[in-house]
């Protein structure tokens, strides 16, 4: 009787143990393949209405998940203020690849990051719902506010500000903006719909947020990486005086390079380093990237992030400073333009950096993710992206910086509670239109750095442009720099 017993028990076990091997093999090692399966219409209702973890600001929840009524699916994503977030928060849609942070973020919102591991576990062995990780941004919400509110209807602008000592992205703003809400949508027909209603509007995609994806020419704001390379070489300094000639012919080539016409740099044929970047004058700069050649630049720009790619989750476009064929070409590359580009996120890196005594931040959007219970699982905390410039470099760059605000392209910046330090750009788009892309970043207090700001307009009007650039870096500056 005992052995029957014994043997009972044992059988009891085994298969217990094949049941669970079974299970484990399908739950764990085989997941991935049964749920992508494409005959696996359970899993797809499941996945697409499962409940995402919220993305929140300051607490307050920009992107959740709520129950549905009326469909196949149990949850709703729904986009709170989605005009200011609709390029960071991206879109989740059964219907096309999410976008954004919806993307980049994914493994944690839906529960499947290796850091939740044990509650997918547990969720298996009590049946509960798994819930996904609540997603909190760095971005200070009447920050993101002011940006966007700064930036006027009609323009395409983009507006970025971060603390230079952390790389924590406080507000990152655009437009035209859109309602991410009409993707969000169960229906794939509507979905389509709604899209193609979005593409039509000017200046518009739901797939491209302007201050991470626009590579476009910087214009004069690239002469700080000219800076950069020209003090590294020890043969300048802020005193040193250069000709300064209003107009140059460039080798090889029947093309001429010009300081702004009627401008103030034509008041002087030669002038020191001071002047020539407060006035933002072409000329000494691209004959002196004429006789340095293009390394000394591009290594300058690489070592801020120029030709790489870049994630802070959101991926970045890579800026561009390709290899260039002539010395005319790099006359013009050296001002911005030719085949430089850059987007705003990477021109802002470079103010961050010169802020913070020559060291650069990693930027971040992330602050924490907590599980479903609200207990952290991830806190982002700083980290150096690298060491572009050496500190004695950083603090030259400073004083040069704020002659623009003091006196030169950017005095509409000037600000009664403390000195900003800029820099200004303007670059030509090269068709019929007469548009042109205008720039400014800088960060302040010029003594004490605290937050980078850097505000584009893209194909915009040059005498609109220059009236906004400056005014705008100067508001979300004194917003955000306390009394």
């Amino acid at each position: 009787m005992n052995n029957a017993i014994r043997h009972t028990w044992l059988v009891s076990v085994g298969l217990f143990v094949v049941l669970f091997a079974a299970l484990s093999l399908i739950q764990v090692a085989l997941t991935e393949e049964l749920n992508s399966h494409p005959n696996n219409v359970r899993q797809v209702y499941q996945d697409r209405g499962a409940p995402r973890g919220a993305i929140t600001v300051d607490g307050t929840a920009i992107a959740e998940s709520v129950p549905s009524e009326g469909t196949n699916f149990d949850y709703q994503r729904v986009y709170h203020d989605p005009f200011l977030y609709s390029g960071i928060t991206g879109f989740y849609s059964i219907a096309a690849e999410s976008t954004g942070l919806e993307n980049s973020m994914n493994d944690y919102l839906t529960g499947q990051s290796d850091s939740q591991f044990f509650d997918r576990i547990t969720s298996l062995f009590t049946g509960e719902t798994l819930e996904g990780a609540q997603v909190e941004l760095t971005l200070d919400p009447e920050l993101q506010q002011l940006a966007y509110d700064t930036i006027p209807d009609g323009t395409r602008g983009s507006i970025i500000v971060s603390e230079v000592g952390t790389g924590e992205i406080k507000a990152m703003a655009s437009k035209p903006s859109y309602d991410t809400n009409l993707l969000a949508v169960h229906s794939t027909t509507q979905f389509q719909e709604n899209i193609d209603a979005l593409s039509e509007e000017d200046g518009l995609s739901a797939y491209r947020f302007r201050p991470v994806y626009d590579t476009i020419a910087p214009g004069s704001t690239f002469k700080l990486i000219d800076l950069v390379a020209m003090l590294d070489s020890g043969d300048f300094d802020a005193d040193t005086v250069m000709d300064n000639p209003s107009e140059i012919e460039l080798p090889q080539s029947n093309r001429t390079l010009s300081n702004f016409f009627g401008g103030i740099c034509d008041q002087q044929s030669e002038a020191d380093l001071h002047f020539i970047t407060a006035q933002s004058c072409n000329t000494p700069f691209a004959e002196t990237a004429m006789d340095m050649g293009q390394e000394p630049i591009r290594e300058a720009a690489e070592a801020f992030g120029w030709n790489q790619s870049i994630d802070f989750p959101l991926t970045v476009s890579p800026s561009q400073f390709p290899e260039v064929g002539s010395d005319a070409e790099l006359a013009y590359a050296s001002i911005g333009q030719a085949s430089v580009t850059s987007t705003p996120l990477q021109m802002n890196m470079v103010a961050m950096a010169i802020a913070n005594g020559g060291t650069l931040m990693q930027p971040t959007l992330i602050e924490s993710v907590r599980a479903a219970d609200l207990q952290v699982i991830e806190r982002s905390e700083p980290e150096v992206f690298g060491e572009p410039i050496s500190e004695d470099v950083a603090e030259e760059l400073t004083e040069l910086m704020q002659g623009p605000v003091e006196s030169g392209t950017a005095w509409r910046g000037q600000s009664d509670r403390f000195d900003i330090a800029a820099k200004t750009g303007t670059a030509q788009i090269g068709d019929d239109s007469n548009l042109v892309h205008s720039w400014i970043t800088g960060f302040a207090p010029a003594d004490d750095p605290q937050y980078a700001v850097t505000v584009v307009y893209e194909r915009i009007d040059y005498d609109y442009g220059s009236s906004l650039t400056a005014p705008n870096m100067r508001t979300m500056l004194e917003a955000v720099i306390e009394e």
